[in-house]
């Protein structure tokens, strides 16, 4: 049985959609040292959390809740200012924060514990379905597909998968099935390779789910989607459970009908630093496994009102450069340039995100700023960075060279952080001329 059959969920009204924003994002920092997880940069001009907001408007899913309780303040301004839906409808997309109330005063403990402590305001809603997502990762799917297979299949929870090599199943929660998709076992990252074999797909079913026989055996991965019931979820969530992956699914495949939707195209978990910098600059390959050149299927994000990007006597290749930059003689390979970006004459960019600015400085404020020694806004002339993410409003002198050459996996510095051999220049750094790191 192929998964949904090819088959179009339409009673759309039925679903309501829950991203998870995720803890206080960890694996990401220091991405995430003044923002929260979702709202992290991506390809010059979107959010992380674009990304599933959009697959939902895509499969005509227009009540989203994003709950959230890190740094919050950057994550609701972008939600706010992004996703405006028609007065006359019940569309919305809303953040509901962690909350404190009389009777519970706890933060969230775990993904199950973040939406048993909104149930309150999603009961408030018709719906049949609930939807929960995950707000980092990178992939573009129809959600009809998953909540036809759901509906036909008679499934009480259906949990998207993925397949993935042994050599990576250690790091996801790997489910076994039935041919007919029940899942009828779940192992959380797994390491034992006796353990991952007894897990494998049969190798028959390989062409049912589009995977090519190389030799290496295939696992399932959950993918951290989920469809459930509202009463079933209702039931699970009656108890002290905190996470959906480690708690709740486990306990329901003894107890519910327990399905697997096994997802066929590109999917990135992009929450550690270096599958996020490795799935950005795969952006700027000439042909990249995510396509955000998919009209079909667009990926939204907050409008802007920038001027097409200036770019004088530069040498760019396998590059995207965002709107309103300004780059002036310097040579740019393999990398994404955010909004706003100012790069000096000279300077070499190599294999590095930079995320751009929020605002332009203007010339009076640059030249205080020199005064006092501190850099303008951007990157300065005859600068070398190569294998580094340059977080928003950072100021990088002129003669500055940033590589993670020579330097440990992990340094915390007060300039700049080493995260799995990737340089990260934090937002609002300050790098000074003549610098080295």
């Amino acid at each position: 049985m192929a998964s949904g059959d090819g088959k179009i969920f339409t009673d759309t009204d039925r679903v309501l959609s829950v991203i998870l924003g995720g803890g206080a994002g960890t694996r990401l920092f220091p991405l995430t040292k003044e923002r929260a997880k979702p709202a992290v940069p991506l390809a010059g001009k979107y959010r992380l959390v674009d990304i599933p907001i959009s697959n939902c408007i895509n499969s005509d899913l227009r009540r989203i809740y994003l709950l959230t309780q890190f740094n919050s303040a950057s994550l609701h301004r972008h939600i706010t200012q992004a996703y405006k839906f028609d007065h006359f409808t019940e569309a919305f997309v809303e953040l509901l924060a962690a909350e404190q109330t009389y009777s519970d005063t706890s933060w969230y403990q775990g993904t199950a514990d973040a939406v048993r402590k909104n149930m309150v305001h999603f009961l408030n809603h018709e719906f049949d379905y609930m939807l929960v997502l995950s707000g980092d990762q990178l992939y573009r799917m129809d959600y009809g597909t998953i909540l036809a297979q759901h509906v036909e299949s008679g499934a009480d929870v259906t949990i998207a998968t993925t397949p993935v090599r042994q050599r990576e199943a250690h790091a996801f929660g790997i489910m076994q099935m039935e041919r007919d998709l029940r899942i009828t076992r779940f192992v959380e990252k797994p390491t034992d390779p006796d353990v991952q074999r007894s897990l494998m797909l049969p190798v028959d079913t390989y062409p049912t789910f589009g995977i090519d026989d190389d030799g290496e055996g295939r696992l399932l991965a959950s993918m951290g989607i989920y469809v459930f019931n509202r009463d079933v979820l209702r039931t699970l969530l009656d108890n002290d459970l905190t996470d959906f992956g480690k708690h709740v699914i486990p306990a329901a495949i003894g107890t519910h009908r327990v399905y697997s939707y096994v997802f066929q195209g590109y999917w990135e978990d992009i929450g550690t630093i270096r599958a996020f910098f490795e799935a950005s600059l795969d952006l700027a390959a000439e042909l990249p496994r995510f396509n955000f050149f998919d009209m079909e299927s667009p990926i939204f994000t907050r409008p802007l009102f920038l001027p097409a990007s200036k770019i004088n006597n530069a040498q760019i290749d396998h590059a995207i450069i965002s709107d309103g930059c300004i780059i002036k003689q310097a040579s740019i390979f393999e990398s994404v340039i955010g909004i706003r970006s100012i790069i000096g004459p000279g300077s070499s960019i190599r294999r590095t995100i930079v995320m751009g600015c929020d605002d332009y400085e203007p010339a009076e404020a640059a030249a205080e700023s020199l005064a006092r020694g501190i850099p303008p806004l951007g990157i300065g002339a005859n600068t070398r960075i190569e294998n580094a993410i340059i977080d928003k409003n950072a100021r990088i002198g002129s003669n500055v060279v940033i590589t993670p050459e020579g330097k440990p996996d992990r340094v915390d510095h007060p300039m700049y952080y080493v995260r799995d051999g990737v340089v990260i220049i934090p937002k609002s750094g300050i790098v000074p001329d003549g610098t080295v790191i």
